[in-house]
């Protein structure tokens, strides 16, 4: 669990392909000379036993999920994964090189890179340090004797990434995208989601996580019934955060979890919430005003810092300075922290090796760092010119189809005509990167690069409330598997590192291209229409811009998709909930039709592209190639996991899920009425 800073979960500002991967944090471990295989597109993963029209997602991957169980060090594995670990291996022969060369200034990119990487891998003074790198900390939170002291000690810990309480941060204000405003909501809890406190299904792995506590807590050096005392105070405390949490699906409407404050009202409303003392710590010049996420939320922790005395918030405070801090501290303390984040939540046999914890904490501290040297490394001119091309492909046949959608009045359509017009994208890194020169990076000192590195960026974000947002960020390192968009900015953005095959392929004919990095184009275009981002304006504003009859027409429609995901048993007994990932199902939906008729126009334009390959068309192939960006094996309890928190449906789901709505599909493979793999045409939703 690497730190992240303490942020609010009012909005999802950004809207990523999938989830993130939380790397879990073995000895040093060497790379090998010979990188992992390319994990393109491939008719060899294909299991031909199977009939389309009975099994498709098997029929276009059967073979490779036979024959790619989870490794040992993995909760998942899949092609999202298989491209991970052949960039990680990139980035590892970066990271070996420049924590060999120590010739460049101090304060570049390839000095502060190497120097990282090399206070990671000094496991022997790392050991050698014990509690010393939280000494000080822990200090503090014992001195805690007045409710003054426990918020100048919770605005520290927030400021270096250490999570409690609630959550804040600074982003654009969703109804003014133009400047950023402090956003406050839940937040406090180390399980994954509420109902792992809540419900009955998780019991189990409460009870596991309180002795989990209670060995860490023996692990700071107290006695075991005292470790044990306080493990269920934490439990507690965090149970009665729980309780005041919105479920996952109330969090994902923007407009009831934008509440604005005037700061003298947010004071007065809650007393025993410090503000004041809060804002202080933290370098925040006293904002005008505040946007809360949940407030009954905020009114639930005013009352539970009456109910409670300051030595059980000691406590709370002291465990999550140490949650967050073990993956750097010593064996036994990142030992212990996997066992319970990594094997009993995600079903993990084994760690990754150090190098590459280590590199997943760079990537989290001095990203861009990191990326300036991926970049020039491994990201080709030709890559980004190509991928413009295709976007722009893509926005053509959207902006179209904008003009045409039936069910669309056409005083809502000149609006959503005008939101397309401003939309933008972002490909392979940023123009400018950004300047990590003012953080003091020691060959000695990991865990401190880490928290430094935490209190830059979250200065950098509360320096400039109230200010003019930065329209040229970037929210995901150059070096990431992911893509988002963005609706405060209504932009979408491609890393480098999703530029590679499976998705991505300059090798590759157009058809296994549209069907990879077109659909994830099309997923992201989508975004700015599906049920979150259609309700943000042109200029990137909450705003109710849908007339009541096209908002009716466009959930009637998104209603289908809910009831066909409810339907998906990912475990006995266990349902994907279409509520929750509807969002993600509506992109990947307006994904593939989008990127379908993009390459129909590519084929029609060239018709010498048209022809089999490997015995397939290229409608074939762009449905498996679709289908098999989605190949997955997952563990029980990562997919249990998963299906709480995560609003993407699994894998499995994903590749066949979309394909049952369009017409194209099932002419392409000849499925018909009574076949498994047909959906009754009233059953099918027609959006974009």
């Amino acid at each position: 669990m690497n730190l992240t800073h303490s942020k609010t979960a009012t909005l999802a500002v950004l809207t990523g392909l999938l989830s993130a991967f939380t790397p879990t944090a073995d000895a040093a471990s060497a790379p090998t000379d010979t990188p992992p295989p390319v994990p393109r597109f491939s008719v060899d993963y294909m299991d031909h036993s199977v009939k389309p029209n009975t099994d498709f997602y098997h029929f276009a991957e059967g073979l490779w999920l036979a024959q790619n169980p989870v490794p040992e060090d993995k909760s998942r594995w899949g092609s999202f994964t298989q491209l991970a670990e052949r960039n990680w291996f990139l980035i590892h022969e970066i990271l070996d090189q420049t924590a060999a060369d120590t010739s460049a200034p101090p304060s570049s990119p390839h000095r502060q890179v190497g120097d990282f990487f090399a206070s990671a891998m000094d496991t022997n003074r790392i050991e050698s340090l014990g509690l010393e790198p939280i000494r000080n900390e822990l200090a503090r939170i014992d001195g805690i004797a007045t409710p003054k002291d426990l918020f100048t000690v919770l605005g520290r810990l927030h400021d270096r990434g250490v999570s409690g309480v609630f959550g804040a941060g600074c982003g654009p204000d969703a109804k003014d995208s133009s400047i950023y405003a402090l956003e406050l909501g839940q937040g406090g809890l180390s399980l994954p989601d509420r109902d792992y406190y809540l419900k009955e299904t998780f019991a189990t792995t409460l009870e596991k996580y309180r002795a989990h506590i209670a060995k860490m807590f023996g692990l700071l050096g107290e006695p075991v019934n005292e470790a044990a005392l306080h493990a269920k105070t934490v439990v507690a405390l965090e149970t009665e955060l729980a309780r005041a949490s919105r479920s996952r699906v109330d969090l994902r409407d923007p407009n009831k979890n934008y509440n604005k404050f005037q700061t003298k009202d947010l004071v007065s409303r809650h007393p025993a919430l410090l503000w004041k003392v809060y804002f202080e710590e933290r370098k925040i010049a006293e904002p005008s005003y505040e946007i809360v996420g949940q407030p009954e939320f905020l009114e639930a922790v005013n009352r539970l810092l009456v109910e409670h005395p300051l030595s059980e918030w000691k406590t709370y405070l002291r465990w999550h300075l140490a949650s967050s801090t073990a993956p750097f501290l010593t064996a036994a303390l990142e030992r212990e922290h996997f066992d319970f984040f990594g094997k009993t939540l995600s079903g993990q046999p084994e760690q990754e090796p150090r190098w590459k914890r280590a590199a997943h904490s760079i990537d989290g501290s001095i990203g861009e760092a990191l990326g300036q040297l991926y970049v020039e490394k491994y990201f080709p001119p030709q890559a980004r010119a190509r991928m413009n091309e295709l976007v722009e492909n893509l926005k053509t046949v959207f902006r179209e189809r904008l003009d045409k959608v039936p069910w669309m009045t056409e005083a809502t359509r000149a609006k959503a005509r005008a939101k397309f017009a401003r939309f933008t994208q972002k490909i392979g890194c940023p123009e400018r990167f950004r300047d990590y020169s003012q953080i003091h990076i020691s060959r000695e000192d990991f865990l401190g690069n880490i928290l430094r590195a935490e209190v830059f960026g979250s200065r950098r974000e509360t320096a400039r409330l109230g200010r003019p947002v930065d329209r040229s960020e970037w929210h995901m390192t150059p070096e990431t598997v992911n893509a988002y968009f963005n609706p405060a900015q209504n932009e979408i953005v491609f890393p480098a590192g999703i530029l590679q095959p499976p998705f991505f392929d300059l090798a590759m004919d157009d058809a296994v291209n549209y069907g990879g990095i077109g659909v994830v184009i099309g997923h992201e275009i989508t975004h700015g229409y599906d049920d979150q981002g259609r309700k943000f304006d042109a200029d990137g504003n909450l705003n109710d811009w849908w007339s009541a009859e096209d908002s009716k027409a466009f959930d009637a429609r998104a209603q289908l998709v809910v009831e066909e995901y409810n339907s998906f048993e990912a475990l006995p007994g266990l349902h994907v909930n279409g509520k929750l990932t509807l969002g993600e199902n509506l992109a990947d939906l307006g994904g593939v039709n989008i990127a379908y008729e993009a390459l129909q126009r590519q084929l029609a334009k060239d018709p010498s592209r048209r022809r089999n390959i490997d015995g397939l068309t290229p409608e074939q192939r762009f449905f498996i190639s679709f289908a098999q960006i989605w190949r997955i094996n997952i563990r029980e309890a990562e997919a249990r996991r998963l299906i709480t928190v995560d609003p993407h449906s699994p894998g499995r789901f994903r590749a066949v899920g979309p394909l049952l709505h369009v017409p194209q599909f099932y002419q392409t493979f000849g499925i018909h009425s009574g076949d498994t793999m047909w959906l009754a045409p009233e059953r099918r939703a027609t959006i974009w």
